[in-house]
């Protein structure tokens, strides 16, 4: 269906996010569900932890592609399975894209941006047979090679001459960067870092890029890493305040996947209905969220019961204890 509309078909500059999510639950017995730190809410808390893989197409509009449930090392020993970490996990998604050849550019945080992921993307081979591209976090701890010498990522953002430092601009903001194409230790590929900074003088850089296209302008980069939230957090929020996603109590882990796919399918449809120049009938207005869109659903939802129950009762001369039992209200 996706792929039928030009507003959400694959494309080379379509993006695609990998990050993970933390899903509540209240019951210890859920399979796969374990004690985890939230950095949101600076607490642990029971949940189940989710790897996904999100598709963002030039439009803005975005959805969910594949996920992986991870479990923890001690719940694998318990059950006698082999331990997944959430690397390799990351790197099953990747396969799972290539294998579907879905085009487009791989971009995640920090907490993914290791050498066996890049090494695996790199590998990958696009549509022009060109290593696949992605875009990345770097930690400010990260070793790279800076003119023969190996060093912390945030000292060489440091030793950065102010007079080096260009603007950036995106509409009334504005940021300073710096980029450079340098080697990483155990990254079999060279790499290109973008480092930004606030203010042109600040001593300490906000945030820092890495990619493996070394050919790329500044803007193009930016804007691929941008789609990571769009790509992800909108999607988790959405899916949580709207879909039901952490609503599901099922013990097992097969109704917990089974749920997840339906929060994603459902995610899916809605994603095709936002932003329509002409709305359905039962859309009022055009519809720019998705959370409009699920109120939009329910009201017509409601008013295609009412209109039932009425007609029953009116028309064809039913008992309104029969109605309310037909619905299962009685």
């Amino acid at each position: 269906m996706h792929q039928e509309d030009a507003s959400t078909r694959f494309s080379e500059r379509g993006v695609i996010a990998i990050d993970n999510v933390l899903i509540d639950h209240y019951g210890k017995t859920i399979e796969d569900v374990g004690y985890f730190w939230d950095h949101a809410e600076e607490r642990y808390k029971i949940a189940h932890a989710y790897v996904f893989a999100n598709y963002v197409c030039t439009t803005g509009k975005h959805y969910p592609l594949y996920f992986r449930r991870f479990k923890k090392e001690e719940q694998c020993e318990a059950d006698d399975e082999k331990f997944i970490n959430h690397t390799e996990l990351t790197i099953e998604l990747v396969d799972q894209v290539c294998e579907r050849k879905i085009p487009g550019t791989f971009t995640w945080d920090s907490f993914f941006t290791n050498a066996r992921t890049m090494n695996h993307v790199h590998s990958k081979k696009d549509a022009q047979g060109h290593p696949r591209a992605y875009v990345g976090d770097l930690k400010m701890n990260r070793k790279v090679i800076w003119k023969g010498v190996e060093q912390k990522i945030s000292e060489v953002a440091a030793r950065i001459p102010i007079a080096d430092r260009k603007e950036i601009r995106r509409g009334d903001s504005r940021q300073w960067y710096f980029t450079a194409t340098l080697k990483i230790p155990t990254v079999k590929h060279k790499v290109r870092v973008v480092i930004l900074w606030d203010q042109r003088r600040d001593k300490e850089p906000r945030k820092i890029l890495v990619t493996n296209r070394t050919n790329w302008e500044v803007h193009r980069i930016l804007w691929v890493y941008r789609d990571r939230w769009t790509g992800t957090e909108t999607f988790h929020r959405d899916g949580k305040q709207e879909l039901g996603m952490g609503d599901c109590q099922l013990r097992d882990g097969q109704g917990q996947t089974r749920h997840m796919y339906l929060v994603m399918m459902a995610y899916s449809l809605l994603t095709g209905q936002l932003k329509q120049a002409r709305s359905r009938d039962w859309a009022l207005c055009k519809l720019m969220t998705i959370g409009e869109a699920s109120r939009a659903m329910l009201r017509e939802s409601l008013r295609q019961t009412l209109t039932w129950a009425v007609d029953q009762i009116v028309n064809r001369s039913r008992k309104h204890k029969e109605v309310l039992l037909q619905l299962g209200l009685a």
